[in-house]
């Protein structure tokens, strides 16, 4: 093997073809020999020391995450600085560090550590940081140059979060003020499993892409040929493969929670009736807002002579493997979250994924041995795919992004954006920072003082300008509270089987002004408890979720603190949460119409308050305030307070609504765009 690969395109071969997940090796040290990336370590790190930025694409578990870095820390190409490596998602960053650390025999949080929002495991002996894109970003709020690091690696970039898209401007940006200042350089890895290489090479000014050979397993792939809904097709291909097939695990990838659930049901009551002599069939659900006892029952080994079935949401695509998995059935299609930012509206819809996402999840059947992908679509409408998921940044509100980038006294409209926002997204986000007083015009944005300290929080700038008001109305500890319990993960757990159990024990927190206060009820209610745990577990709460969101409302308390926000309590009174809700919701608004459903005030949008709120289907208050507008089969308000029209003059004088003697799409309203000249 030539150890000087400089050109553009070079191939690296594998070695000894095992997994490093699930191989029976005796050692650490054995088990990395046996990754396909190992062989080639001296040619990548030759070619990481001759060159500024590089590309690798290697096939997933091929051993790039865990042993790039380790890689680059052994050659000492960091000097005396940080190794930084990004993934898009939380769990991917905690999960890998514990297992590079665990390979480099260190306790995590010293040589190895990992940083994610409003959770930090480092140390000042800290070589290698594992972290979340979004933790690089808001470093880079105080230093351009990222001169805490020498080597940036940034993982599956395929997954196009608005974080990575901004990020590698940052980076790129970064490397050219460093060589200008004569610093050290920063050298910059990018890593897929897939993406479009020639765009990103493009990018860093035609930079080397290595292809790492060979897959850890093969994987056959199949494709539907008769025409059927996936749904059906997905339990089809279930029972043909546990009747057809030697045992394994099978995962199936469908779209949703409530998808999954009435599928895992059928899929249960399928099972009982296949024969007595087959092996019996343990049927899971997976996805986010699943209690932690269920999550861990999925990557629970199963039983002897038990096969496990899987119904899993794309978080099983790249942020976690699951053992023993051997077939994996595709669906195609995903849930898609898009932004509107003419009407505020998140659309949140079933749409078709890209040839990408149905390689990763190929991938998924070939971690533990050779295995099997069931596609239920044809050949011919997976070549109609498009080739790459688009960019997050192409589909969502930019209001913290441009509000980040003024931080760094960057203009917008100069940034070198991979994929350039369209201009209306930016015009919007624009318009809503204006409105929030974050900027002091649309036309010739400068952050104001009260921006300044919006950005200091990691937090949606609405979310951010609650907090700053939150004094005026004396209610800080509360609002603490509420942004700490919106910004985290579903706090409510969900059962089929104890549906009745469920309602009944989630209505006592129910308070009548809405779904903020009965966040704020649960909250207080599980800080009281001398045993947590078995409290939330009897009344159908996520308690490493409410867990979580303790640390975060710690965290944002010493934003406070370092800000001299004084500390302030509005008591049993509920009215000032209201009002200073209203401070950063004052864009959603809603009005009660006579046929019962509600009109949004800026976007003349029909919508129902959600299910999941506490306040839904009861008598429905004549204006509420709305954390999120949705719209799946239809246009949904989620997190809902009702709020005395009265109060909007009072808190937001400016606000124009229905009822009022004004227009609904006012002059100052931030998304109507004709304000903007």
């Amino acid at each position: 093997m030539d150890s000087g690969l400089s050109s553009r395109n070079s191939t690296f071969g594998g070695g000894n073809q095992h997994s490093r997940s699930y191989g029976k090796q005796d050692t650490v040290k054995q088990q990395r020999n046996a990754l396909p990336i190992y062989s080639v370590r001296k040619s990548l790190m030759d070619l990481v020391r001759k060159s500024s930025t590089i590309i690798v694409l290697g096939e997933t578990g091929s051993g790039k995450t865990t042993q790039m870095p380790q890689f680059i820390y052994e050659a000492g190409l960091n000097g005396n600085k940080l190794i930084g490596i990004t993934q898009p998602r939380r769990v991917a960053a905690i999960t890998v560090a514990k297992w590079v650390a665990k390979e480099m025999g260190t306790n995590l949080g010293d040589l190895v550590g990992y940083a994610v929002r409003f959770e930090d495991v480092t140390s000042g002996n800290t070589n290698v940081k594992y972290m979340t894109d979004g933790i690089l970003c808001r470093e880079a709020l105080s230093d351009r140059l990222l001169r805490n690091y020498n080597v940036i690696v940034l993982d599956e970039v395929h997954e196009r979060t608005v974080a990575t898209d901004v990020l590698l401007g940052i980076v790129k940006k970064a490397q050219q003020l460093r060589a200008n200042q004569r610093l050290p350089p920063l050298k910059v890895v990018i890593m897929s499993a897939t993406m479009d290489c020639d765009h990103f090479a493009s990018y860093f000014s035609d930079c080397p892409i290595v292809y790492l050979q060979g897959r850890t397993y093969q994987v056959k792939v199949y494709q539907m040929v008769e025409k059927m809904h996936y749904i059906e097709a997905c339990l089809k291909t279930v029972v043909e493969v546990h009747q057809t097939q030697p045992l394994g695990d099978i995962l199936v990838f469908l779209t949703g929670q409530e998808e999954i659930d009435s599928t895992v049901n059928k899929m249960r009551r399928l099972a009982k009736n296949l024969p007595s002599d087959m092996p019996k069939l343990a049927v899971h659900p997976m996805y986010a807002a699943l209690p932690q006892n269920q999550q861990l029952d999925v990557f629970n080994p199963a039983q002897p002579n038990v096969r496990k079935v899987i119904f899993a949401t794309n978080i099983a695509e790249t942020s976690i493997t699951i053992d023993g998995i051997r077939y994996v059935i595709d669906c195609g299609r995903a849930k898609v979250r898009s932004y509107d930012p003419i009407t505020g509206l998140d659309m949140l819809k079933v749409s078709w994924i890209s040839q990408a996402q149905a390689h990763q999840r190929t991938g998924r059947a070939g971690r533990i041995s050779d295995g099997v992908c069931f596609r239920t679509y044809s050949k011919e409408a997976y070549e109609r795919l498009t080739k790459m998921t688009v960019p997050e940044i192409l589909r969502c509100n930019l209001a913290a992004t441009i509000l980040n980038l003024l931080v760094m006294n960057v203009n917008y409209k100069e940034f070198d954006f991979i994929d350039k926002p369209p201009e209306e997204a930016i015009i919007g986000a624009l318009l809503e920072l204006k409105a929030l007083n974050a900027i002091s015009s649309v036309e010739n944005p400068i952050l104001t003082p009260l921006g300044g300290k919006m950005a200091k929080f990691p937090l949606d700038p609405k979310y951010s300008k609650m907090l700053l008001s939150a004094p005026k109305f004396g209610c800080l500890e509360e609002m603490l509270t509420v942004i700490a319990m919106l910004s985290g993960e579903n706090i409510f757990t969900t059962s089929a089987q104890k549906r009745e159990e469920m309602l009944i024990a989630h209505s006592k927190f129910y308070d009548k002004s809405g779904d903020h206060v009965t966040l704020l009820n649960v909250y207080n209610e599980f800080k009281s408890k001398a045993k947590p745990r078995m409290w939330c577990y009897d009344n159908f709460l996520n308690e490493r979720n409410l867990s979580h969101v303790a640390s975060v409302r710690e965290q944002l308390s010493e934003i406070c603190k370092m800000l001299d926000i004084p500390s302030s309590t509005c008591g049993k009174d509920r009215t000032p949460v209201a009002k200073c809700l209203l401070t950063g919701l004052f864009a959603n608004i809603a009005i009660k119409q006579p046929d019962h459903l509600y009109l949004t005030a800026t976007s003349n949008l029909k919508a129902r308050i959600h299910p999941s709120s506490s306040i839904c289907g009861k008598l429905r208050p004549p204006v509420v305030i709305y954390t999120e507008l949705v719209a799946t089969s239809f246009n949904y308000l989620r997190s809902v307070t009702e709020i005395d029209p009265a109060w909007i003059d009072e808190v937001v004088p400016n606000v124009n609504l229905p009822g009022k003697g004004q227009s609904t799409r006012s002059e100052t309203g931030f998304r109507s765009f004709s304000s903007y000249k």
